[in-house]
């Protein structure tokens, strides 16, 4: 079974142990069922962000649905054994890295834009003072 295929696997076994149907998923993903079924079926890319908010839907981190237990220490042999499993985890985990270094330039631009609107804020308020 492909590591892909695996992720799909425990994504359903979490869903189906919190009791929560193709639709529940969808609904809390902001899309359609037939859009869900597709990610459970393989037929669409399951993105780093769309695994993080299913695994934060059913509260489970996301290491388990990867299948992956953080503190492993691979062996060389192992390692070689599973390069492929690695390799698309870390696919995974440079997307992420990549969408999170993002997500902070663009905080980091909207702190600015707040401080811009305090200041202006504060002219006005002085200027009406006067």
């Amino acid at each position: 079974m492909e590591t892909m295929e695996i992720i799909i696997e425990k994504i359903k076994e979490h869903r189906k142990k919190k009791g929560f149907s193709h639709e529940n998923m969808a609904d809390e993903l902001h899309i359609s069922q037939a859009a869900y079924s597709k990610i459970e079926k393989n037929e669409t890319k399951l993105t780093v962000d769309r695994l993080y908010q299913i695994a934060e839907i059913l509260e489970t981190p996301v290491y388990e649905l990867l299948d992956v237990n953080p503190n492993n220490i691979y062996n060389q042999q192992y390692f070689y054994d599973t390069s492929v499993g690695h390799q698309e985890i870390q696919n995974l985990y440079q997307e992420n890295k990549d969408k999170t270094g993002k997500i902070e330039f663009l905080y980091e631009e909207r702190l600015k834009d707040k401080d811009k609107m305090i200041e202006q804020l504060q002219n006005i308020i002085t200027s009406l003072k006067k």
